[in-house]
Order: structure tokens, then sequence, then C-alpha cells
């Protein structure tokens, strides 16, 4: 990826972490120290990778005025390293930059290992849409190098750097190219891919088997020739398994790159900068008990051939160029985050559900348990009170919207929101209690408390009173009802006046006794007209005078006093 794109990316995973705090519910203080913390994230690795980009930004400078094709140029473009540079691109200082154009590809010289990743990021700067077309030639020429120590671990620093360079993006297929010196001079190019034991003989003229090739020898000499050639290169096949490839696929996390895209051999009649002693020769002397005793010409000159007829196993196009990469990077950012922010908006609408549902159950167990116990409806009413809190939180949420915690599509308590409405509107207190005390009136005889004729209470009906009237007692929202009554002996005024006076003797009394207010009483008399017994007889005359007590219920009876500055109640509130 080029670093505008990780830039991007960056943002893009910033922007997603920000969106995911504004779902998930935290606590304030929470919720600000992530969002510190993303944007503070996102700032270092977009300093960063800005920086890295001014590192790259550089650019290319190439020898001699040489520029690069246009951007819209399809061929390969293959990152030369390794031996024979000069050879390839003739005799140019270490440090420069030298371009090849053939009419199959574009040869870009690498002038040390270490530059290969500043080098493909800095043509990828310049030619952004070249990611699919770039590649990379090792050439190891055998005639050059004498440690095969040394050998090695140069191979593995390219295998570092390759490794390195895909990180950024690049697929970069390689291509391994070895030349080896004949005196036959320049030959075809063999070439192993995709696994096959035979390789392929490439010309300009096209590409065959190596069985086919030799087939095609036209008289005795050429054949021989060729068989030669065959054996030989098998010799040098197995020499680059051994020195490059072992190393070059070793299983170091930090080096390994896979098998080569190609690995292609071709004769040359002289190689430059080859050495005496070289490890092809020691390779023969090991293997076959035979030496080459032709001499190595140091400092010889020579032009190498590019390896034009490999081009067309190069890949052009790849399925993942830096662009893709990173769109991919981009929807899987998305895909993490979307399932993240489903989940939890899933979580909280269960949280939801299971919260209005505990509500109702617990209302529902203590409405059955407790909803006639007047002295329990405190319980009760508790638990209606839960329940219109739910019911307002779930009627804002349907005027309003529910929040980014409960919705994506995922919101439940609108199927919630009707039964709590129901639940809420049946709810009934139950009816007050009824006070404790007799079930019927208190009957007193009127001779036991008065004279005849008279209203004034006799000295010894304290006592009646107090033993009858023991269960009276004064209390808010009750009236205590005197009514008295005659018999039909004498003037029914005269009665009805006896009646109501005697009521009030009793009444003074019982206000006299505990110092109940007057809203406490209500003081009737009747005279004779509500007999309970027949006023013919003497028996049912005496029943017939008498005073009746009751209790009945009446809204605003009774209201006592308030508490003295000693804090203690009236004394009415303790009863008669």
């Amino acid at each position: 990826m080029t670093f505008q794109q990780t830039q991007r990316l960056w943002l893009w995973a910033g922007a997603l972490g920000l969106m995911l705090l504004a779902i998930i519910p935290l606590a304030t203080g929470i919720r600000v120290l992530a969002a510190a913390s993303i944007v503070l994230v996102v700032a270092l690795a977009w300093v960063r990778a800005r920086r890295a980009a001014q590192r790259c930004s550089q650019p290319l400078r190439l020898a001699d005025s040489m520029s690069l094709p246009p951007d819209d140029y399809r061929q390969p473009v293959v990152l030369v390293c390794g031996d024979g540079l000069e050879g390839l691109f003739g005799e140019f200082a270490d440090e420069q930059l030298v371009l090849r154009t053939t009419a199959q590809g574009c040869y870009l010289r690498v002038p040390s290992l270490d530059q290969l990743p500043t080098l493909a990021a800095a043509l990828m700067a310049e030619r952004v849409h070249w990611g699919a077309q770039i590649s990379v030639m090792l050439v190891i020429n055998p005639g050059e190098h004498r440690d095969g120590a040394a050998l090695a671990g140069q191979v593995r620093a390219f295998g570092y750097h390759v490794a390195k360079v895909r990180k950024q993006g690049l697929a970069l297929p390689l291509l391994l190219v070895s030349y080896v010196q004949s005196s036959q001079g320049e030959g075809p190019w063999f070439s192993w891919e995709g696994g096959r034991a035979s390789p392929w003989v490439r010309e300009a003229a096209g590409c065959i088997d190596l069985v086919d090739w030799q087939r095609q020898a036209m008289d005795t000499k050429t054949q021989a020739a060729r068989m030669r050639t065959s054996v030989r290169l098998e010799s040098v096949a197995a020499w680059l398994g051994e020195a490059v490839l072992a190393p070059l696929m070793t299983r170091e996390a930090r080096t390994v790159v896979g098998p080569p895209l190609a690995c292609a051999i071709t004769w040359v009649p002289v190689l430059p900068k080859a050495v005496t002693g070289n490890l092809w020769q020691q390779w023969l002397r090991e293997k076959i008990a035979l030496s080459d005793t032709r001499q190595v010409e140091s400092g010889a000159r020579g032009s190498l051939p590019f390896p034009d007829p490999l081009l067309t196993v190069l890949p052009t196009r790849t399925r993942r160029t830096p662009f893709s990469r990173s769109t991919v990077l981009a929807l899987w950012l998305f895909v993490v985050a979307a399932i993240i922010a489903l989940a939890s908006s899933a979580w909280q609408n269960t949280l939801l559900v299971r919260q209005v549902t505990d509500d109702l159950r617990r209302y529902s167990a203590i409405a059955e348990s407790h909803g006639r116990d007047y002295s329990d409806f405190a319980h009760v009413e508790a638990a209606v009170a839960v329940l219109r809190q739910d019911a307002q939180r779930l009627d804002n949420y349907y005027r309003w919207g529910e929040p980014l915690s409960l919705g994506l599509g995922l919101y439940r308590g609108e199927q919630l929101r009707a039964p709590l409405q129901a639940t809420i509107a049946n709810h009934r207190p139950p009816p007050a209690p009824q006070p404790k005390g007799i079930a019927s009136p208190v009957r007193l005889d009127s001779l036991s408390l008065f004279s005849t004729g008279s209203a004034q209470l006799k000295p010894e009906s304290t006592k009646v009173l107090i033993n009858a009237l023991v269960g009276i007692k004064a209390q808010p929202g009750w009236l205590i009802v005197i009514t008295g009554h005659t018999d039909i002996t004498g003037n029914a005024d005269h009665n009805l006046q006896l009646s109501r006076d005697r009521a009030a003797a009793v009444r003074d009394w019982m206000q006299g006794m505990g110092d109940i207010p007057d809203s406490c009483f209500a003081v009737q008399g009747f005279g004779a007209s509500q007999p309970i017994a027949s006023n013919d007889t003497e028996t049912g005359r005496t029943a017939n005078r008498r005073v009746d007590i009751r209790l009945v219920p009446e809204t605003g009876a009774c209201v006592f006093p308030v508490a003295g500055p000693d804090g203690q109640p009236p004394v009415a509130s303790r009863g008669i």
C-alpha cells in the first residue's frame, strides 16, 4: 500500500472506533478516555506514515537523464539485484540507478540489496498503478563467488528485504537467474516453472520442452552438443538448489519468501567479474571429481543478455493491487466494527427486555400476594412506580427514537410498551381497611344512664359507659355517630328533644374523657320514631329507651390537632 492509503486506513479505523464509542454504552469518563486514546493513536500513526512518505518521496534519480516509462505502461517492470549488474546495464557508479527498456519489459538496476525496499516504495510513489507489474530478479552467477557461506548470507539478506517489501502490499514475484560461462557461446534460456522437473527451453522463436529440443537436432554434432548441454544443465540446477534455493526458502520468519516463480539458466561466452577457484569449479571438483582447467580472465568485459523470453511468465496484473488490498482492509475493518456494534445493540436490547419483563413479573407477584392487604400496599405502589419509569422510558423512545445503543434495526422495546401501559392502567388501589372495633352499634339502656325524663347522666353511669365504650376509638376518616331514642310514652316533641339531649350528654362525656375534637362526633335524636320493640309492653318500651353509638366512614371527619411542642400526640389518638 502507498503511504497515502495507509494514512486513509488509519483515519477510517479511527472514525469507526469513534462510532463504536457512540454506540456502546459506557460511562462518560471511560468514553472520553477511550476517544482521546483513539485520536492519539490515529495521530501518531498519521505522523509516522507521513514521515515515512517524506523519506521515500525523493524522486528517482536515473543516470544519463533516463526516465521511467509513462504511467500507462503495462509491460513487466523488473528490479534487478545480485550479480552481473555491470554486464547487464554497463559501467555506472555503484549508487546510480540505471534503467533499460526492451520490447518485452523494463529493467531497473538495484545497486545494493538494502536499497530494494526504498527503491520499491519510491517507484510506487511515482507510478501508483504499477503495483501488479513490479517483480524482482535475483542474479546468482556461480563463477563470481568463492565463499559459499558469504553467498548464503547474501541470499538470506535478499529474502529479508523481499519480505519487507511484500509487507508494504506488493506481491513482488521472484525470478531467479544464473549466467554460466561456456565455450559454446551464448545459448537459449532453460527455465523451471511451476514445480516442473523438466525445464522449458525458451528462445525468441518460442518455448519447447527439453526433450523436444534435443530431438530437434539436425545432425549428430548438434545432437551431441545438446546432450552435453543437458548434462551440464542438470549440474548447474543441482548447484542452484543447494547453494541458493535452500537458504532462500529457509523457515526463518523474517526471510521466507517462498519458491521463485521461475528459475532460469543460460550460457554466455564471457562472464564479467568471474574469479578463479569459484564456487562452480569447487562444486565440480567435489561432486564429480573433475576440475575446470580453463583459465578465467580477470576483468574480462562482456555484456549479458536480458531474460526477455522469461518475462512472459511474470504477471502484469495480480488479484491484490495496493488499492484493492487497502479496499479489502477497509471493508474488513467495517465488517469487524459492524459486528461489534450489532453485538452490543443485541446485548443492550436483551438487557432492556429482561429488565422490563422482570419488573412486570415482580409487580404481578407482589400484587397477587399483597394486593388486597392495605398495610402492604406500599410494596405494590413501589412496583408500580418502577413500571411507570419503564413506561416513560419506552414512550420517549417511541416519540423521539431509540438511542444508537439500542438501534441498528434490533430495537425490541416497542413490543413491551403496550402490555406495560395496560398493566399500569389496570392497577387499582385496594379499599381502605375497616377499623377494628365492634361489628354492630353499641347500645346503652337509658335507665342505666339517666333518670326518667332527664338528660343528665347519673353519677353511677360512668362505670357503665367505660365498660360499654371500651371498643370505640376515634380515628381519622371515621365519624362517631351518637343517636338517642325514647319510647312512645309522653309528648312526641318532648321525647324528640329529650333523645337529642341525652345523645349530646354522652358525647360531652366522651369528649371530656378523651379530649376528642368535635369533628369526630355526630349527635342525633329520633325520639320514638325508630323503635326496636313493641311499645305495647313494658319490656318493649324499656328496650326502646336507649342510646346507640356506631362508627361511620366519613371523608375529612375526626381531624386531630397537630402535636404540641413536646412532640407527643393528642390524648384522643390513644383511644378512650
